[in-house]
């Protein structure tokens, strides 16, 4: 398979503070990168993940409140969180936050799961379809909305027709 040099994808999605259940979704066109027909296909080599307020800080939490951010990257578009089975999963994770001063302000402590990234796969991960969908959602114990960001390392390779349909279908 012919490669290219890598280059970055970034995208960002506003999950908002309102409640656990609001779901909050932003399309990643690769339009330039994928062409099944053509035999171009992406490779996700690595995706760093931040989880943060709308300056890039860590977002704030109301005063002795817990926080919960969630989010997925997923080659088809969801209205709600989805296992790591789904077909159309490409990376997932969490964070949890607890606000332990008394006072609003960052967290006191904080857990992180990170539990699919394609970084953790041999050979990362293929996509085959025009779109990935950047999506999630964080729970009302953060006092500001909080954002989910990710850069995507990528190349383009090039596939039989056939195997890139068929990998296209597989992930719509």
């Amino acid at each position: 398979m012919a490669k290219s040099d890598s280059f970055f994808i970034r995208a960002s999605v506003n999950l908002g503070n309102n409640d656990a259940t609001d779901w909050a979704q932003t399309t990643i066109d690769l339009g330039a990168y994928v062409d099944a027909l053509g035999k171009s296909v992406m490779r996700i080599h690595n995706i760093a993940v931040s989880i943060t307020d709308s300056d890039g800080a860590s977002p704030d939490l109301t005063a002795d409140k817990d926080g919960a951010a969630q989010f997925q990257l997923t080659t088809q578009s969801q209205t709600g969180l989805v296992l790591d089975t789904n077909k159309s999963v490409i990376a997932s994770g969490m964070v949890n936050a607890e606000e332990t001063s008394g006072a609003d302000g960052v967290a006191g402590n904080v857990s992180e799961s990170f539990n699919n990234l394609p970084q953790l796969w041999t050979n990362g991960y293929l996509v085959a379809v025009d779109s990935m969908y950047l999506s999630g959602q964080a729970s009302t114990g953060f006092k500001e909305d909080v954002y989910c960001s990710v850069i995507c390392e990528c190349t383009v390779e090039t596939m039989s027709q056939a195997a890139a349909m068929a990998l296209a279908l597989s992930q719509q």
